[in-house]
């Protein structure tokens, strides 16, 4: 039996599933797939180049030629783009606020979707994302969609944001996550939406260690072994 299984956790923003997902694939010895960080390093890319992110041609372009890397370590990962650590810059709001129209992409999905098949043919991983389930790991041994109140998704960013040293306003975040499910959830191509063999867990009143020890159960269950 394999032991080294996928499991993807899928959701809209704000809803835990970073944190949740590093500590998970910390917890199981498994590789940290957070699609969302190729994703924003493509946009990080965009802004770089003063290229308008509704420009699907140039905006494809970019992500063929960017090089993303993901080093995975202990549940952490740190994010090289062209060979320099974007780690803590693709977090910033200003990524936030263009990285729908990137994602919403077409030819940019099928590139990054293909890296992230690449990564998923060699090891354990726990994949983070909006079509981890339904577009990429169609077959994943576990598909979690993990969701939250917009109050409570907007809370925990503005917390984040501040741990960090980036000053937000409250009622901003929660309109730009408002705004941002929208988008996501209407866009045309692989649109967020809940995969029909996956499991919803609402983290609204859910402490990170009551999420973390829900999902390692649910793999352990699964055959799941941890390294």
């Amino acid at each position: 039996m394999n032991t080294k299984k996928i499991i993807t956790i899928d959701g809209p923003a704000g809803s835990g599933k970073s944190s949740t997902s590093k500590r998970v694939a910390s917890e199981l010895g498994y590789t940290y797939l957070d699609s969302g960080s190729m994703y924003r390093a493509v946009t990080l890319k965009v802004l770089e180049l003063n290229i308008n992110p509704q420009s699907d041609r140039q905006v494809q372009e970019i992500a063929e030629k960017a090089e993303i890397e993901l080093i995975s370590q202990n549940g952490q990962n740190q994010i090289l783009l062209d060979g320099k650590d974007v780690t803590s810059e693709i977090r910033e709001p200003k990524i936030s606020k263009t990285i729908s129209s990137v994602a919403a992409n077409k030819g940019v999905r099928s590139i990054l979707a293909e890296k992230q098949k690449e990564i998923g043919k060699y090891s354990g991983i726990v994949a983070e994302g909006r079509d981890m389930g339904t577009v990429v790991f169609p077959d994943a041994d576990l598909k979690i969609y993990m969701t939250a109140s917009i109050q409570a998704r907007a809370e925990r960013r503005y917390k984040q944001l501040l741990e960090s040293g980036i000053k937000v306003d409250l009622d901003k975040l929660i309109s730009e996550i408002r705004e941002r499910d929208k988008m996501d959830s209407t866009r045309k191509h692989s649109p967020l939406r809940q995969a029909d063999d996956s499991i919803i867990l609402d983290t609204s009143n859910m402490s990170l260690d009551d999420q973390v020890n829900w999902i390692v159960d649910k793999a352990k269950a699964l055959g799941a072994n941890v390294s």
